[in-house]
């Protein structure tokens, strides 16, 4: 049997709900015929060790991973829609936190400052952030120093505590962790945001035959109708889901050129 994992905005606090969720798409998917279907997820495993493993059934991936280092290893499913602040149907933005006590008015504020991101190959972290101030660079810098945190919550936390001046965090994970953590955002404030790219995609391995593949999405988008799902949806601020082509990930990339034609290749 597979693995399953919805690693993306696996707050522990937010479990609960999460498991619930997917124990109602996996009867969804039993139903529909799909074999094999894990009965539990995995938490707490490197999201890359997972995205990369021959035995993936079932994930959850970063648009800018999908269109990069996992496009020969994943399949796009569904892209699921959020009711959270930043986002616009399948859409999603990063907003920019600074300390409450920042006098930034705007990003142009922060040049010379220090930034922190989640990860390199993060959309919502990285790449986002650096297209929003690529055209604002001089000879491929903007800030004085980039530090790396390895998640949005620890890029929150070092804002908080003042060991950075910005960070580009997922809208969703700010919504996350306002209603499961909101002491975790006293000190700081939203300065804007980033533009919308289309959210993290549901994914399976990429050599899942076509007539699974479907299988798989109607019972996905079965369970976002699901009204005894309904609880579990709304506590982790999921509003709907869709089927997106593949090239609709393009969008992705087009945040990549935005920084390359500015000659803002790496943000520093």
């Amino acid at each position: 049997m597979g693995i399953a994992s919805l690693p993306m905005y696996d707050l522990p606090e937010a479990r609960p709900a999460i498991d619930a969720l997917w124990r109602g798409i996996a009867g969804h998917m039993a139903r529909a015929g799909v074999t094999d279907v894990p009965e539990r997820l995995l938490h707490d495993r490197p999201i890359k060790a997972t995205w990369g493993d021959p035995d993936i059934f079932f994930s959850q991936a970063c648009g800018y991973d999908v269109k990069h280092g996992f496009a020969d290893s994943l399949r796009l499913l569904v892209t699921p829609c959020h009711d959270a602040f930043g986002c616009d149907g399948p859409t999603y933005s990063s907003l920019l936190v600074v300390p409450e006590a920042s006098t930034a008015r705007d990003i142009e504020d922060l040049r010379g400052c220090i930034c922190v991101i989640n990860g390199r190959e993060s959309h919502s972290g990285m790449s986002a952030l650096r297209a929003t101030v690529a055209p604002l660079s001089r000879n491929g810098c903007f800030f004085a120093e980039v530090k790396e945190s390895g998640a949005h919550v620890e890029s929150l936390a070092s804002v908080r505590y003042g060991d950075a001046d910005i960070a580009a965090v997922d809208c969703i994970t700010f919504a996350l962790v306002g209603r499961y953590r909101p002491a975790a955002l006293e000190g700081v404030r939203v300065l804007g945001r980033t533009a919308n790219a289309v959210s993290p995609p549901y994914v399976t391995r990429a050599d899942t035959p076509d007539d699974i593949a479907e299988r798989m999405r109607a019972a996905l988008v079965e369970a976002f109708e699901d009204v005894d799902l309904a609880s579990a949806r709304e506590a982790i601020f999921l509003s709907g889901a869709e089927v997106l082509a593949h090239d609709a990930y393009d969008n992705i990339v087009e945040f990549v050129q935005i920084a390359q034609s500015h000659g803002y290749t790496e943000i520093a």
